[in-house]
């Protein structure tokens, strides 16, 4: 669908683990706020995202840095009071087209695709794949999650796949 819509890969099907990280009280949660460890193939990038914006499209500040040893960032943000909340993987695979880039999400609750770029070319983009502002989808991965497990009737966890051991 996406190469018929005029994409070109960035980047094949990877896979990608995400730790997020946040205090015992979990304070950047009641916050509306994210820490988030990335490990996508070869890279490392820590993450923070502000408070979401009210609207049809998720709009948050996001702040990356590409890290070089995850162990040692990880030990770090452990030394100054934060813990691992919530794992999720998935494999995603990139594309580009005039300026923004759509991802396809393969995760352990279903496979979802996510537009970056303009308001206004999110919303082209989606027409042109026959989507309207009513089938879009601003929840994080770990909202999503727990709306899965409590339509299952399982206990949530991480949102690992059934591989990962844990």
């Amino acid at each position: 669908m996406l190469l018929g819509c005029g994409f070109r890969e960035r980047t094949p099907r990877t896979f990608e683990r995400n730790e997020v990280f946040d205090t015992d009280a979990l304070a950047l949660r009641g916050e509306r706020k994210l820490l988030r460890l990335r490990e996508y193939g070869e890279e490392r990038i820590l993450t923070y995202k502000g408070p979401p914006e009210a609207g049809p499209h998720k709009v948050r500040e996001e702040i990356e840095t590409r890290v070089e040893d995850a162990a040692a960032m990880r030990a770090i943000l452990v030394r100054l009071g934060y813990e691992v909340v919530f794992r999720y993987e998935k494999y995603r695979a990139e594309y580009e087209r005039d300026g923004g880039m759509a991802v396809v999400d393969e995760t352990p609750v279903g496979n979802f695709i996510e537009l970056e770029g303009e308001p206004e070319w999110i919303d082209r983009c989606a027409a042109a794949m026959g989507f309207t502002a009513a089938d879009y989808i601003t929840l994080s991965y770990a909202s999503l999650y727990l709306e899965w497990c409590a339509r299952q009737g399982v206990e949530p966890g991480h949102m690992e796949f059934a591989s990962s051991g844990d």
